[in-house]
């Protein structure tokens, strides 16, 4: 079944109309009342209230997700109609307006990172931090941020590089622990259910055939496959899942993918792995540019590597956590998130050639939120409320949860909302409350060091950056932001 039709797989399906773009609107001229309102909030007949930023009185903002597209907008100054002319303006039905442009998210093809599944919860109140951020200079608002020499940059990169290259991965290795693999032979709906009550995301592959590891099995391939089958038209079945093994899923992937040979045969894509005595460097750049969330390490004895032996899974977590203490000296770790290039963040309006932060209400379709993930190559989504404020995030583990009462047997994805699929598997949550296993915070005004002392911390792999008080989502930054900046 997954070798056969799977041309109108490939067809790429629009990013849905309830992807939304987070974009921060600024009036930094004073007033005692200030509003704005445009063509996205409901054709003009609304006016959404700006809040001044904190110790900044006279500088106003607000945070409001838009569709992608052509918009225009206009702010409402103490009872009077005002558009700002430091930014791109028309001259449109309700005189002169500003416009802007919210890019499409599945333009973008960030590198796709691990899931998130636990952690301690980091929320602080940190208004004092923020205040220093920022100050008014002839009326507009200017940072005012540590930043560092591109001496200071190139010489701390050179620390971190040098440092990696110099331990092994073997000093990754846990004193105890397991590491579960599965047999390619096993049945999809099986491997899905032991990934769901082990509580991981990913587990390598064996085949038992040719005596090796070929591959791993993530929570992505149970969503390429649940959107697989329902683009069939009908519920999903236990049938459809017990009857196919993870070896035909895997060569129907590499025909989706169009990994064939000059024979029209698959060729699945080969296991990226090292071995314990590959250096933390080569081991970090082999996650960062095949994109995969884990490097399995794998032993052998034997001069032809029969017999291998699975040792642990290296992760971007694993390393941080190694060398975090060793390197907090650094000037380059010293900075605050928002001074340096890492992560995404919300555009400014009128900032251009950025990556697009895309986040979903907890209404939106499960399938829009499948889509979304894979589309946009990015592993979580921020779901949040009419204010963009966080209420919790959907990750590609999650997809996990429907193996819960074979709730994958029973629902329709285009129906069931992403509120009712994180309802699965936390019922003894409140749905959208952010929680300390979910959802992981950071402020902008936290230095690069905190953050990663946050991400090292076990299953973390990103951090949503809130606004102080209001927790709307200024950005979102991975174990895999920090690294490439870190690496240059």
């Amino acid at each position: 079944m997954f070798a056969t039709n799977m041309d109108s797989a490939r067809d790429v399906v629009g990013v849905p109309s309830t992807v939304l773009i987070p974009m921060r609107f600024v009036w930094p001229y004073g007033g005692r009342s200030v509003f704005f309102s445009g063509s996205f909030v409901r054709r003009w007949s609304e006016l959404i209230p700006m809040t001044p930023v904190e110790g900044c009185p006279t500088v106003f903002q607000a945070v409001y997700s838009v569709t992608p597209g052509y918009h225009q907008y206009k702010f409402f100054v103490d009872g009077e109609w005002r558009h700002d002319e430091h930014q791109s303006y028309v001259s449109g039905e309700y005189g002169l307006v500003n416009i802007l442009l919210a890019t499409d998210p599945n333009l973008f093809h960030p590198n796709v990172t691990s899931e998130m599944t636990s952690g301690p919860n980091y929320m602080e109140e940190d208004t004092e931090a923020f205040k220093r951020l920022v100050r008014i200079t002839d009326g507009t608002l200017t940072d005012v941020v540590l930043r560092i020499s591109e001496a200071d940059l190139q010489s701390s990169r050179h620390c971190i590089s040098v440092f990696l290259s110099t331990h092994t991965t073997y000093e990754l290795l846990p004193e105890s622990g397991k590491v579960v693999a599965l047999d390619v032979d096993l049945p999809v709906k099986q491997a899905f259910h032991i990934l769901h009550e082990q509580g991981i995301p990913l587990a390598p592959l064996w085949d038992f055939s040719n005596g090796h590891f070929v591959g791993v099995l993530s929570a992505l391939d149970f969503i390429l496959i649940l959107r697989e089958l329902g683009n069939h038209g009908s519920n999903l079945t236990e049938e459809e899942l017990e009857t196919h093994t993870i070896a035909a899923w895997k060569e129907g992937k590499a025909y989706l993918n169009g990994q064939i040979d000059e024979h029209g045969r698959a060729v699945p894509r080969q296991l990226v792995h090292a071995g314990p005595y590959d250096n933390m460097k080569d081991v970090v750049l082999k996650i960062l540019q095949n994109g995969v969330a884990t490097v399995p390490i794998i032993h052998s004895s034997s001069e032809d590597g029969s017999f291998p032996q699975l040792l642990h899974l290296a992760s971007l977590s694993g390393v941080c956590r190694y060398f975090r203490h060793s390197s907090s000296s650094l000037p380059i770790l010293q900075a605050p998130i928002c001074a340096i290039n890492v992560g995404t963040w919300v555009p400014e309006i009128g900032e251009t050639n950025c990556r697009p932060l895309a986040t979903l209400r907890p209404s939106a379709s499960l399938s829009a939120a499948l889509n979304l993930l894979v589309q946009a190559q990015v592993s979580s989504i921020p779901i949040v409320d009419d204010n963009n404020s966080l209420l919790d995030i959907y990750c590609r583990s999650d997809i996990t949860a429907l193996a819960k009462d074979r709730a994958y047997a029973h629902i329709n994805l285009n129906e069931m909302t992403i509120q009712q699929a994180l309802q699965l598997g936390q019922d003894s949550f409140s749905p959208f409350e952010p929680r300390g296993q979910r959802c992981q915070m950071c402020l902008r005004s936290d230095s690069l060091h905190k953050v990663m002392e946050r991400l090292a911390n076990p299953g973390v792999r990103r951090l949503v950056i809130v606004e102080a008080g209001s927790k709307r989502v200024e950005g979102i930054v991975s174990l895999s932001d920090v690294f490439k900046f870190l690496l240059g």
